[in-house]
């Protein structure tokens, strides 16, 4: 395997691109639940707490592209190998790769049982998980641009539900925000750690970067994709809090979806229907770019074509479909895949970049010594 990627011409996509694959892949299943699982934490508050985790992500995604900019053309896999060699650097690799199955699992998994709940209280697990699995291999077999083209469109497709959302502020009282900053930092803190799961998906720039054209202009649009998603969040959040009266906010377990219950449109009773409906097309590229991340290390870690890491990885998440069908089970396994996911897409990275700069420079200092003896 080698430290660098150098794809052909075809498969790279220009870096403003960024901004609906970073965005596409941050905004999933994690949303309609943020302001009820924030709140929980933070209170009132939990809008600043939201704010807060767009502000951290901002300067981990800092630190990502900075390490990345070290290289020529590197993805994570390859600054594995470079940093920690072939044995301990394939074994890091591998363990982010199950990081990275794991959260495509869950993000399907959250989908159907929110459409089971909503709308098709008998529809089997097993089938609808077999058609989102099919579509996501569909679209990561066309290649990097073709989940890209997914982002973009799911981005473009569903902007219209952002506006939707204002319709509950009619019923709501502004009150509810205030006294703002009433708890502890510590407290807005907390809030902030529960946005993993939702704001997870930046770190896979990692993986895509190799394929970005104007490598220079990454930083700029990957950092206006994630103050767009933390805009947006907060605003969800906000709205969330000022609709619902006192703690009733607690007792929504999907919050952002009872909110579409008051929408009414001509000959349409159950908004709600459309939009758990159209969130399909929001989950999309998150499990498109999950999953051709996954994949993509068992060509370079194993040396296999990554379409047999699709199939391999597929059939997995497919056949565990069966062993997780209480919903006990599935809130164990995405608290879990949270923690986990606090570690490798926040923690991990910004320990990596230290790791990175500090090889770097004792390789410049000691070319330097050679060079002048």
């Amino acid at each position: 395997m080698n430290v660098n990627l150098h794809p052909k011409e075809g498969l790279l996509f220009s870096a403003y691109l960024l901004l609906f694959v970073i965005h596409g892949a941050q905004t999933g299943v994690g949303l309609v639940g943020l302001p009820r699982v924030v709140f929980l934490k933070a209170q009132h508050d939990a809008w600043i707490s939201v704010m807060a985790a767009g502000f951290i992500t901002s300067v981990v995604l800092w630190f990502m592209i900075t390490m990345l900019k070290q290289y020529d053309s590197a993805d994570l896999y390859g600054i594995h190998l470079d940093v920690f060699g072939k044995w301990v650097g394939n074994s890091l690799s591998f363990i982010y790769m199950i990081y990275l199955l794991s959260s495509f699992f869950v993000i399907f998994m959250n989908y159907i049982e929110i459409v089971q709940v909503w709308i098709f209280p008998n529809l089997p697990t097993w089938q609808l998980a077999f058609v989102l699995i099919f579509l996501a291999i569909y679209a990561v077999y066309g290649g990097v641009r073709i989940i890209v083209g997914v982002a973009f469109l799911s981005v473009l497709g569903t902007i219209w539900i952002l506006f939707i959302a204002f319709v509950p502020l009619r019923y709501g009282d502004f009150n509810h925000l205030f006294p703002i900053m009433n708890v502890s930092v510590g407290t807005i803190l907390k809030g902030a750690h529960s946005t993993t799961l939702s704001m997870m998906g930046f770190e896979l720039i990692m993986f895509f970067y190799p394929y970005i054209k104007e490598k220079k202009k990454s930083m700029k649009y990957a950092q206006i994709a994630n103050v767009y998603t933390t805009l947006l969040f907060t605003m969800v959040t906000i709205i969330s809090i000022v609709f619902f009266a006192g703690d009733s906010l607690k007792a929504a377990i999907w919050p952002v979806l009872s909110m579409f219950k008051i929408v009414r449109l001509p000959n349409l009773e159950r908004f709600e229907f459309i939009a758990v409906s159209f969130w399909m097309l929001i989950i999309l590229p998150n499990m498109c770019l999950y999953l051709w991340a996954a994949s993509k290390g068992v060509s370079r870690i194993v040396g296999l074509k990554q379409k047999t890491g699709i199939w391999i990885f597929a059939i997995l998440a497919f056949v565990a479909t069966f062993f997780f069908q209480a919903r006990y089970q599935m809130n164990t396994v995405t608290d879990l895949v949270a923690k986990t996911g606090f570690f490798a897409a926040i923690c991990y990275p910004v320990v990596l970049s230290f790791i990175v700069f500090m090889k770097k420079w004792w390789v410049k200092r000691r070319n330097s010594h050679a060079e002048t003896s």
